[in-house]
């Protein structure tokens, strides 16, 4: 309770100070960028983003898994998002398991079958990197002027390295 008390304390802090109410829904950079959960990263300022620019969506891995899918759609679809970036990160947990792995110590620690689940764990990076943008690339739910691109976020030393050029899905699909 500690830690919810804190960050309600601090909730209240930042309500007295914010004068960011009137902000648009949609992302006034037209961008969007699925990346990682990984508390180490701060997409908004290694990308120099400010509150409104873009949609940030994070899962474990930055995967395009179909719930990425599916917020990359809704941005794009509903709210003019046009520009896509994937992006990776170095030291990423993913890259420490299988799924055989997690579905093994959860059966062992909870008796939960999750024979299910695909945790889309990864051992290569950068090809992690090119799956996702191919995939999202594939989908049919994006419109043809929207551009992807791939990256990998070091960090260490706070640099992205690029995996993927920008495409146009209109090039990648034709």
């Amino acid at each position: 309770m500690a830690q919810l008390d804190a960050l309600l304390e601090a909730n209240r802090e930042y309500a007295q100070h914010f004068t960011q109410g009137d902000l648009p829904g949609p992302p006034a950079r037209r961008l969007a960028v699925l990346t990682c959960m990984d508390a180490r990263l701060d997409p908004q300022a290694f990308l120099g983003l400010a509150l409104g620019d873009a949609h940030v969506i994070r899962n474990a891995g930055g995967r395009a898994s179909d719930d990425a899918i599916r917020s990359l759609v809704i941005s794009s679809e509903l709210l003019g998002t046009r520009e896509f970036l994937v992006i990776h990160h170095t030291a990423c947990g993913m890259q420490s398991f299988t799924n055989d792995d997690l579905r093994h110590r959860l059966r062992e620690r909870y008796g939960a079958d999750a024979s299910g689940v695909d945790f889309l764990p990864f051992g290569d990076l950068a090809q992690s990197v090119r799956d996702d943008v191919r995939r999202i690339l594939a989908s049919p739910l994006f419109a043809p002027e929207s551009v992807i691109s791939g990256w990998i976020y070091d960090v260490r030393s706070g640099r992205l390295e690029q995996v993927v050029a920008p495409t146009p899905k209109a090039t990648a699909t034709a």
